[in-house]
């Protein structure tokens, strides 16, 4: 009984820790997101395969998430080239649940780069693999997927992509 109290507690033990390791992180390779556009069309994060793509996490009920929206409108234009030349992306990944509020702020703010979402809010699937605690958030993947860059924002994060 005692062995199997001793067994028993290790398992617990090291599943705890294992739980709280991140999956996330610098080097890994990014984990696939597919989702809807608004018209209703999938759209795969895999099918950026080449680029180097600016993952970003919001939503219409997020303020700083809506006040970043024209920022991240001035970076696509400043790398409108890269954009052209299909080596730089930005894929919006909005955690709303409300396809009318998420539409609007897309016309409202005239964001022309990739939208996705399943509007299932905190509980979406891809917002658990990215372990998303709180918006906005974002990530930079290179050209094969893999993350090398997390939560950059403003200056910091035109900086990043300039290199």
């Amino acid at each position: 009984m005692k062995a199997f109290i001793t067994l028993f507690s290790v398992l617990i033990f090291t599943g705890y820790f294992a739980a709280q390791q991140s999956k996330i992180e610098i080097g890994q390779q990014a984990p696939e997101i597919t989702l809807s556009r608004t018209d209703g069309s999938l759209f795969s994060l895999s099918s950026l395969k080449g680029k180097v793509v600016l993952i970003d996490f919001w939503a219409t009920w997020c303020a700083p998430c809506v006040g970043e929206q024209p920022e991240l409108k001035m970076l696509y234009e400043t790398f409108s080239e890269q954009v052209k030349g299909q080596k730089f992306e930005i894929l919006g990944v909005s955690l709303d649940k409300n396809k009318e509020s998420w539409q609007k702020a897309i016309d409202r703010f005239g964001i022309n780069w990739i939208q996705v979402s399943d509007l299932k809010f905190w509980k979406s699937p891809v917002a658990k693999a990215y372990e998303i605690e709180e918006l906005p958030f974002n990530m930079i993947t290179d050209g094969q997927g893999k993350i090398v860059a997390k939560n950059l924002h403003g200056k910091e994060l035109e900086d990043f992509l300039r290199i």
